[in-house]
């Protein structure tokens, strides 16, 4: 028996001989691959549950200021009950609606002609330019029913963001049908879409900066930077078209209806609350902001941003209940990509109770389909229905077939194009005269005011919604860090309170230094850019700065990944924020931090800004004294700049395989709603005197090397108020292509 175990045990001695073998060489192995270094992952919230979605939290937290003050609006509306109520909130909603769009134009002959007439049995076809501003033409199609004896009906169909306009298929069908019933149909086109593109280019026979949505939005960032928003061109169309219509004998101006899909029924929600001439309104799937859209879908382009009504107190809620107690037929659909069903629902029910206590129960409606982002047979139906029964129309609303033309067939214009035809104005002309006014007055005020700079900090503040973050909460939560040759490189973030964190790259020098001057880095491709070993960063670090990379809100890591690159500045115009002040408050809070940090000398804090963030930066520097000097790389040289020419770049990103029709998606994080009206960029480096600061290969409007010219235009002022405080010194312009080391140690330790 012993021998037998004996055996055993001798068989297994290799056995147990492989197995610790392999354990002792799976230890060597695991020790030799610990050695290795990582791959650095500079990302601060990698593996962070708190703040898992980092591509939210800008849109996030703005949605969050902006449901604020929806809620404050709500509250307040909610008292209401009596008529009395109703109507002195009318008023008010009137009174506000003044100031956020700014009063229209004087009327001016709209010049109408007919350029051509298609005759088809039982209606025909009139092909109309008119001039809703002198020189700024409209183009449009009027269905004209025949053998209607009397004045008819009239209907205005502002359109969606179909390119086509309302060339488009469904468009017609619509249009036949209505006519066909015996009302007047007049289809226009607006701004961006169908005749009408703003920024024809010859070379490829369309926009040179994309459709619709993309024009709207390019021609609205020039309207917000003058303190508006561009929804006033298409209103403006709107009520000329009307105006057109009513003047016509063979229609009854008691008689007139609206209505538009989409696009279009935000602008129908618009003119039909603000001409009283609209009798009938049907705003179909809309895009007017409010509380439960900025929450699901987010903002849409610029014409549906009415400039800071969610400050103002002011949602599409108002546009309906101004209209009470006129019929109104609210359409909605129920899976729609875009738009936000709840927010449709709980809009009519508000409107419901302004209408039941103006005696208007029965004339709004809400009809609801099963759908999406379409208009569908039961749709269409209804819209017939409707107007047929608040126009006084007889007959059969039923839809019948329609006689679709080819969509060429339709244009006013032999070219296809106003721009390329008649030529005329833009909106980028008619916006060019109101910046140039303003701009005027700014440098009036330059001149003749001493208090100049103080009303510029005080504005700026103001318009750009700052938010002072200076504070002992202001703390550095670190998630990992790398060794380097000669320096760490430590992951942080700096926790705003619940709303949202700063990630933020240290690099820290590895000496016996006690203090180190300290160096802010922005650069809008992100904190990782320039943190590869040998490169800006490193350098900088290695002559013995502590060096921090930062990511304010919408750059880099925390780059806006909820909506489209629009959605975050046109989410801030609506509250009276800007992402420029956003950006001004978290590079100060980091510059509170660095203050505070054991191994950074206080006195010596300078940032570096890249392209488009120097202007966050300018604004930071402005407004808060911790950031000791600038060095700002590629700055644009003005607003001024911007609006004065209608070729600008900022704030492109490139849609990779858009080709013609979308080669861009244009944003406004670089602007500040209404900045024209009180400072530009210039003015606000101006309030950075006596501190230094480096110019060095500024931009023009197209992110290109700015002209000669153009520097010293927009440096003049800033020169000069320098020079006044004896610091003539202290303002460097420099070309493209200074050594970055040489500026930052120049700004800090005063070597020439």
């Amino acid at each position: 028996m012993i021998k037998k175990q004996l055996i055993i045990i001798f068989l297994l001695i290799p056995a147990f001989g492989v197995i610790l073998n392999g354990q002792k060489k799976d230890s060597v192995l695991n020790e030799v691959a610990l050695l290795k270094p990582d791959p650095e992952n500079l990302d601060v919230f990698q593996q962070w549950v708190k703040w898992n979605n980092p591509g939210d939290m800008l849109l996030d937290m703005l949605t969050k200021e902006a449901v604020k003050l929806y809620d404050k609006r709500n509250h307040e509306v909610s008292a209401l009950s009596t008529a009395t109520d109703w109507k002195n909130r009318q008023e008010l909603v009137k009174s506000k609606l003044s100031e956020i769009i700014g009063p229209f134009p004087e009327k001016t002959p709209l010049n109408p002609r007919i350029t051509g007439v298609i005759k088809k049995e039982g209606y025909r076809i009139e092909k109309i330019i008119f001039e809703s501003f002198p020189g700024y033409y409209v183009t449009g199609c009027l269905y004209v029913p025949e053998k209607v004896k009397g004045k008819v009906p009239a209907i205005l169909n502002v359109i969606g963001h179909n390119q086509e306009s309302f060339r488009n298929e469904l468009y017609q069908v619509i249009n036949y049908n209505l006519v066909m019933k015996g009302m007047m149909v007049f289809a226009i086109d607006p701004p961006g879409q169908g005749e009408h593109v703003q920024n024809w280019d010859p070379k490829v026979n369309f926009s040179s900066v994309g459709y619709s949505v993309v024009e709207h939005n390019y021609f609205g960032n020039y309207s917000f930077l003058s303190g508006y928003s561009c929804a006033k061109y298409f209103i403006w169309d709107g009520i000329r078209a009307i105006d057109y219509l009513v003047s016509r004998k063979d229609v009854d101006p008691e008689r007139i209806g609206m209505t538009g899909w989409s696009g279009g029924g935000t602008v129908t929600n618009y003119v039909a609350a603000l001409d009283d001439r609209v009798k009938v309104s049907i705003p179909c799937s809309w895009a007017n902001a409010n509380k439960r859209l900025l929450e699901t879908k987010a903002a849409s382009d610029a014409e549906a941003i009415l400039y800071h009504s969610a400050l103002l107190g002011i949602t599409v809620d108002d546009l309906i209940e101004l209209r009470a107690p006129k019929p109104t037929l609210m359409i909605f659909v129920s899976r729609d990509e875009y738009l936000c069903l709840q927010g449709a629902r709980e809009s009519y029910a508000e409107a419901k109770k302004a209408y039941t206590a103006l005696n208007g129960t029965d004339n709004l409606v809400f009809f609801e389909q099963d759908s999406k982002h379409w208009l569908n047979l039961n749709i269409r139906h209804e819209i017939y229905r409707f107007f047929m029964k608040h126009l006084n129309v007889k007959g059969d609303p039923a839809e019948v077939e329609a006689e679709v033309f080819p969509r060429e067939q339709l244009n006013v214009t032999p070219t296809g194009f106003i721009a390329s035809h008649l030529g005329g104005e833009m909106i980028f002309d008619v916006n060019k005269r109101i910046a140039e006014k303003q701009i005027a007055s700014i440098e009036t005020s330059r001149s003749d005011r001493k208090d100049h700079l103080e009303v510029v900090k005080s504005r700026a503040l103001q318009l750009s919604g700052y938010k002072d973050p200076a504070g002992t909460d202001n703390q550095l939560f670190i998630n990992g860090k790398y060794q380097r040759k000669g320096y760490t490189m430590g992951k942080y973030a700096i926790e705003a309170g619940d709303d949202y964190a700063i990630p933020v790259l240290l690099f820290v020098p590895d000496d016996n230094t006690e203090r180190h001057p300290a160096v802010i880095w922005l650069n809008p491709k992100g904190k990782s850019a320039d943190s590869a070993p040998g490169g800006e960063i490193e350098k900088l670090v290695r002559k013995g700065y502590i060096v921090a990379a930062v990511d304010p809100l919408g750059i880099g890591e925390v780059k806006n990944t909820a909506g489209r690159e629009h959605t975050d500045s046109y989410t801030a115009i609506l509250a009276g924020n800007s992402i420029p002040g956003i950006r001004a408050s978290n590079t100060n809070r980091l510059a509170d931090v660095l203050s505070r940090h054991p191994q950074v000398d206080p006195a010596r804090i300078a940032a570096v800004g890249i392209d488009d963030l120097c202007i966050p930066l300018i604004y930071a520097a402005s407004f808060n004294n911790s950031i000791k000097s600038l060095v700002l790389l590629g700055s644009p040289a003005s607003y001024r700049s911007i609006a004065m020419n209608r070729d600008y770049r900022i704030g492109f990103t490139v849609r990779e395989g858009g080709g013609y029709w979308h080669p861009y998606e244009v944003d406004f994080t670089w602007g500040v709603g209404g900045a024209l009206t009180a400072f530009d960029i210039p003015d606000l480096i101006a309030t950075i005197a006596p501190r230094k600061v480096v110019l060095s290969g500024m931009k023009n409007h197209r992110m290109e090397a700015a002209d000669q010219q153009m520097i010293d235009k927009d440096t003049e002022y800033p020169v000069s108020v320098f020079k006044a405080k004896n610091v003539s010194a202290n303002l460097r312009i420099e070309p493209d292509g200074a050594d970055i080391g040489e500026l930052v140690d120049w700004t800090l330790n005063g070597n020439q």
